[in-house]
């Protein structure tokens, strides 16, 4: 009879089994999987949790290109890794040409609401800018400030307020009443 500890002589071989080898060899064990990790339907199965993203998709635009652009505390002035993110959109919108462009500028909490929705617009205006001097036809764009009005996050830390200060490049299927003309 096995007991914990004992010492135990198998088929002329000689081993301890302890309270801990026994623990270790059954957490061994039960890590050891049988399956065909080579067989297609394991392969090539789908990973839950994702989807199927469709070339030219909102989805895609979101996922591979970005649609945030962000900005130093009360400036409008594009940052050479905003520049970057402009340039994977210009490319991405410049093969889909199907959607329309309304390029939405925010602010966070310092200073006034006219001066904060000011800023916006000057945000939104010069990542519209940035996409037409990249190729991006003007016809289909349009640029508008929110100032304060849509926050990301509501909070106190310098840190924290920055992810207001930010341009949303969001895609439309038709212009809506925002848009100039409309």
């Amino acid at each position: 009879m096995l007991l914990w500890g004992e010492d135990v002589t198998t088929n002329g071989y000689f081993r301890r089994i302890g309270s801990a080898g026994f623990l270790l060899s059954c957490l061994v064990l039960a890590g050891c999987n049988t399956a065909d990790l080579t067989t297609p339907d394991v392969t090539n199965a789908r990973a839950t949790g994702f989807v199927d993203i469709k070339p030219g998709s909102e989805e895609e635009f979101i996922l591979n290109v970005g649609r945030r652009i962000y900005f130093e505390q009360g400036s409008a002035v594009i940052t050479d890794e905003a520049r970057m993110t402009i340039v994977r959109q210009a490319d991405w919108l410049k093969k889909n040409k199907g959607w329309l462009i309304k390029v939405q500028g925010h602010a966070d909490d310092p200073g006034g609401e006219s001066a904060n929705k000011a800023l916006s617009t000057k945000r939104a205006e010069a990542v519209l800018n940035a996409l037409a001097e990249q190729g991006v036809s003007r016809k289909r764009m349009w640029a508008k400030g929110y100032g304060i009005e849509r926050p990301v996050t509501d909070c106190d830390e310098i840190t924290c307020q920055s992810q207001n200060r930010r341009v949303v490049v969001n895609l439309r299927e038709e212009f809506d009443a925002s848009a100039p003309g409309r």
